[in-house]
């Protein structure tokens, strides 16, 4: 295996500061500093970007990322015990690392960092999908960030870049597709983490489109996805039927069945939908 960098091996680094990953925090730790190279390269290049990383923990893709090349990492670690860690670390890459303790939900990143910005991290399982429907739906879009390179369980990545028809297909794959290209680009196994998780995981990338890819009020969009999915066994009449009264005329109008279950429904569908329901109000 070769050295990314003159710093200790991962190994060393947990047992030296008694880094047992902790259930509660959703930590399974990368020990391999070429898999987290390689994780760092599937964000493009890193050269001209400041990064976003939550969950460093003892700090394997925070090596990646500044061994690639990134600008400037702030990485975000809400668990007290890994700073020494990663302490070490922004002393190797003098003024390139900046470290919170704080809890990623609580934070501003454009407080910290300077655009362009690419947000990369081996997500805390326990949070990773609140964070990517937080930067998916902000008020305003283009959002602060180019990319997106998230590690997920691999069942929450499928659910990202489902298609229409599929079991996986549902709210994610509609908000993550409306306003960007998503696509995995990498699948690990269990026994590639420590300790090793009962899942396989997944890497997943989007790239930011300047604009959605179809016209929708988000706030419309977003109550008639959930209205759907959320009871996924109905027909789309009878599921949405608290969205608007003529429900019906509306689906007909959007050239959806008032039959249709909305695991069928596309994306564009869905968009013309809420706008018909936005120019009807």
């Amino acid at each position: 295996m070769t050295q990314i960098d003159t710093l200790p091996p991962l190994r060393e680094v947990i047992a030296a500061h008694q880094l047992s990953a902790k259930k509660s925090l959703g930590q399974n730790f990368l020990l391999d500093l070429n898999l987290t190279a390689k994780i760092a390269r599937q964000a493009g290049d890193l050269t001209q970007s400041d990064v976003l990383e939550i969950g460093p923990g003892p700090g394997g893709l925070t090596r990646g990322l500044l061994a690639e090349g990134a600008r400037r990492v702030l990485a975000i670690e809400k668990d007290a015990r890994c700073l020494p860690a990663l302490a070490d670390i922004a002393a190797a890459y003098p003024d390139r690392l900046q470290v919170l303790n704080a809890d990623a939900l609580d934070i501003d990143p454009l407080a910290h960092l300077t655009p362009p910005i690419r947000i990369v991290a081996n997500l805390p399982y326990n949070v990773g999908t609140e964070l990517l429907v937080r930067w998916l739906t902000p008020p305003d879009w283009p959002p602060f960030w180019q990319s997106l390179t998230l590690m997920f369980q691999k069942e929450v990545a499928d659910r990202i870049v489902a298609a229409p028809g599929s079991k996986a297909y549902g709210r994610l794959a509609i908000l993550a597709q409306w306003r960007s290209d998503a696509r995995i680009v990498m699948t690990l196994p269990p026994e590639a983490f420590t300790p090793p998780p009962k899942i396989h995981s997944a890497v997943v990338h989007l790239t930011a489109l300047p604009a959605p890819r179809y016209p929708a009020d988000p706030a419309i969009l977003s109550r008639v996805v959930a209205a759907a999915f959320n009871q996924r066994r109905k027909m789309l009449r009878a599921s949405l039927k608290g969205v608007a009264p003529d429900i019906e005329d509306h689906l007909i109008a959007a050239g959806i069945k008032p039959t249709d279950r909305a695991e069928t429904v596309s994306l564009e569908q869905f968009c013309a939908l809420a706008e018909g329901l936005r120019r009807s109000t």
